[in-house]
């Protein structure tokens, strides 16, 4: 049996910690260095890059990094694969390579390309093979789209490495594909291997954020001794497709089921999460702690995956303009009224001239307020158009010439209002993976094509467990009130222009008494935000959890998004802070 492999994270965003590479090469034994820089609204962010600099949409701080490690990774035969290249994978292939150059370094390189299908689009239209809408499956109308990259799977960075490539480069890979790709070449998996296809993506999507499995982002921080500079992770994974999740000894942070648990639970869906090599079933997980920062997780089910493949899409969605108003003291909901009315008795435009108006006041002021920030809360305007000169400047004159004619105390928060900003709009699409095949090239060498087609891929596999919502049962004997996040931990974000809210226990009987109390009816009393929308709830019991799928809290995504928390990143936090009847024999569980 060949041993397991441990694959290192070394990041979770674009932006992340720069010495995190570094750090996982120089701090332990590691087989293989991964991150993940490509977030739905990086790949905006790196299109608009690209129009300024052409070819250079990719992630520039990986190529510090491998200027830091490369040497030490070839010294020791440490594999990296990396989603850097982002929309340019080539060219981010060739700046490494004139690092290395420079280093006088030799490094084989390989990128794997074929995601992009923008310039495709109007030939896969016209063959019968055009996109559609990833939920209603209707047509998709690509509009003037700025990207529209298709997420690959684990079986070109497989053959980059058959190639013999120390650094492998992809674009729009799924984020679990840069862990379960060098694990199935380790292992050597044929591609209808589904249980530890699945072991594996589920290893992936444990490290794919970085640190949130080591302690970041995780509801019960109060207990970890050191979060001043949390260790990343990495995942040995075994060849059935079981691991451990650790992290170098003498790091900060932890790895716990606590940890790892709330990791599982961020950004899913259902318990089916699909992929293009597999669907791995999330309720057949199990946890161990099999020593200090060590955490094993194994059993998980693998199942065909979809016949299609996800294809995230950008485009100019139009351009903002966001004020932000501070009322101050006392009659607040009176001056947030003034306030807007005397905002569009100056305004240029009425409300019904903007293709969208949306206006919120956040009650963040405090009942005599100690201070002069706690007596404040903020009246939000954000005012969207496609016609850039509608929302630009005349409107934000109209917000500033009101500031001494209106309410007392009036000031302005954040920068002083301006031009208009543009925004991208994000919108999901599905491909048929027959029509999407993976190019891999040794850069300065051969290019090889992979199917991206998986041998018992299922056009019906795209299907959820029914949502679950079971009546709240009757609770039996005394109750107390307080914050439910005294019993449970959460972890939440986007999903496109929706939100995902999973909820854990970490006792059996709170878990049996949260089952039954947080419905999706309860959801929408204590997050009236939601009470509007449609929300799916999962079950999953295995990890003694729930996750709440919320349609469109997001609008039309990051980018797009009017809320203060435009990525739900918060949002499990607001709803551990709400105070509930609780049994008094849990308190304290």
């Amino acid at each position: 049996m060949v041993d397991p492999i441990r694959i290192a994270n070394c990041s979770g965003f674009y932006g992340d910690r720069l010495s995190a590479a570094r750090e996982m090469v120089e701090g332990g034994p590691i087989d293989v260095l991964t991150g993940d820089w490509l977030a739905e609204l990086t790949m905006l962010i790196l299109a608009r890059t690209r129009l300024k600099h052409p070819g250079g949409g990719y992630a520039r701080s990986f190529v510090t990094q491998m200027e830091q490690v490369m040497g030490t990774c070839l010294d020791r035969g440490i594999k990296v694969v990396a989603n850097a290249g982002g929309l340019d994978p080539d060219h981010c292939a060739q700046a490494v390579a004139d690092v290395a150059d420079r280093l006088g370094l030799a490094p084989r390189i390989a990128y794997v390309n074929g995601d992009d299908l923008l310039g495709r689009l109007v030939k896969l239209a016209a063959s019968g093979y055009g996109l559609t809408h990833f939920e209603s499956g209707e047509p998709f109308v690509s509009g003037s789209l700025l990207t529209a990259n298709a997420y690959l799977g684990a079986f070109g960075i497989v053959e980059a490495l058959d190639m013999g490539a120390d650094i492998v480069i992809t674009g729009r890979v799924t984020d679990a594909a840069v862990v379960c790709g060098p694990a199935a070449w380790h292992h050597r998996w044929a591609r209808d291997d589904y249980d530890a296809l699945a072991g594996a993506v589920v290893a992936g999507h444990l490290v794919e954020c970085g640190a949130q499995v080591t302690g970041g982002n995780y509801s019960f921080f109060t207990e970890i001794d050191d979060l001043t500079h949390v260790g990343f992770p990495w995942v040995e994974v075994a060849s059935d497709g079981s691991c451990v999740v650790g992290k170098h000894d003498g790091t900060g942070g932890e790895v716990s089921i606590g940890t790892v648990t709330s990791q599982l639970l961020y950004e899913i869906a259902g318990p089916r999460y699909f992929g293009p090599d597999v669907t791995a079933r999330f309720d057949t997980i199990h946890l161990e702690q099999v020593g200090p920062d060590r955490v094993g997780v194994s059993g998980v089910r693998g199942e065909a995956p979809p016949a299609s493949l996800k294809v995230a899409t950008n485009e100019l969605g139009g351009f903002r303009q966001d004020l932000h108003i501070a009322l101050t003291g006392l009659d607040i909901e009176q001056k947030a009224r003034v306030v807007e009315a005397a905002f569009w008795d100056a305004c240029p435009y009425a409300p019904g001239d903007f293709e969208r108006v949306t206006t919120r006041l956040s009650r963040t002021d405090k009942v005599d307020p100690e201070t002069n920030d706690e007596a404040v809360a903020l009246w939000h305007l954000t005012l969207r158009d496609r016609d850039e000169a509608k929302v630009g400047r005349a409107v934000a004159n109209a917000g500033v010439e009101i500031a001494l004619a209106t309410i007392p105390g009036y000031f302005g928060v954040g920068t002083a209002p301006g031009a208009a900003t543009p925004f991208g709009v994000y919108r999901p699409a599905l491909v048929a993976a027959s029509v999407v095949p993976q190019y891999v090239t040794m850069l300065g060498g051969e290019t090889r094509v992979v199917d991206s087609l998986a041998p018992s891929a299922s056009a019906a596999a795209l299907e959820q467990p029914s949502p679950v919502d079971p009546a709240a049962p009757v609770v039996a004997g005394p109750t107390t009130r307080v914050a439910l996040g005294r019993l449970v931990a959460t972890r939440s974000g986007d999903k496109g222009g929706h939100a995902n809210l999973g909820v854990f226990a970490r006792d059996e009987r709170v878990w049996n008494w949260l089952d039954g109390f947080l419905t999706t009816e309860r959801l929408a009393e204590l997050l009236p935000e939601t009470s509007a929308l449609v929300v799916d709830r999962y079950r999953l019991a295995n990890l003694w959890a729930l996750n709440f799928f919320i349609h469109d809290l997001l609008e039309e995504g990051v980018a797009a998004s009017s809320r203060l928390d435009k990525q739900a990143k918060g949002l499990g936090e607001w709803l551990r802070s709400r105070l509930v009847e609780v049994p008094v024999d849990l308190v304290g569980s």
